[in-house]
C-alpha cells in the first residue's frame, strides 16, 4: 500500500478559501490504488475556534459540480453520487478533516471511485462536521473552501 508515496499523483485539487475562510489553502492529491483511490489532503488556514471544545472538525467531500464559482461555491452542486445512494454512502463522501491549530492532514483509501470519474469535479471543505446522518449531505454547514480536480 505504501508504494503510492513513491509515485506521482494522477490528479490534484488546489484549495482556496472563500469569504468564510479567506486564508485557507491547500492541496488534495489523488493516487491510483489497486482497490480504488488514495486521497491525501494537506490544508492550512482552517478557522480556529476558541476554547478547549471548539469544533476543529470539517466536512470534506467531492462534489458533482465542475467549478468553484457562485455565491458560497453554489456551483459545486451536491455530493458526487453516481450510484444514487443515501448519505453517507455517496461516492464523494470522505472522512472529516480534523484541525490542529488551523492545519489538517489526512490520507484515506476510498473504493467508491476511480480517478477518471472525478476529474473536473470539485473538492469542498465545509464549516462544520458531517453528522453522517442528515440527508442529503450530512448537515456540515457552509462551503468554506473549494478546488477543482485536475489531471497532473
Amino acid at each position: 500500500m505504501t508504494e503510492f508515496c513513491y509515485g506521482r499523483p494522477a490528479a490534484i485539487a488546489r484549495l482556496q478559501g472563500g469569504p468564510e475562510a479567506p486564508r485557507l489553502s491547500g492541496t488534495v492529491t489523488f493516487f491510483p490504488a489497486d482497490t480504488g483511490t488514495i486521497v491525501v489532503a494537506d490544508v492550512a488556514g482552517l478557522p480556529v475556534g476558541n476554547g478547549p471544545c471548539a469544533s476543529g472538525v470539517f466536512g470534506f467531500h467531492i462534489h458533482e459540480g465542475t467549478a468553484c464559482t457562485g455565491e458560497g461555491f453554489a456551483d459545486t452542486g451536491g455530493h458526487f453520487n453516481p450510484g444514487d445512494c443515501l448519505h453517507p454512502y455517496h461516492a464523494g463522501d470522505l472522512p472529516p478533516l480534523f484541525s490542529s491549530n488551523g492545519q489538517a492532514y489526512m490520507a484515506v483509501l476510498s473504493g467508491r471511485f476511480r480517478i477518471p470519474e472525478v476529474l473536473g469535479r470539485t473538492v469542498v471543505i465545509h464549516s462544520g462536521p458531517d453528522d453522517f446522518t442528515t440527508q442529503p449531505a450530512g448537515n456540515s454547514g457552509k462551503k468554506i473552501a473549494c478546488g477543482v480536480i485536475r489531471k497532473v
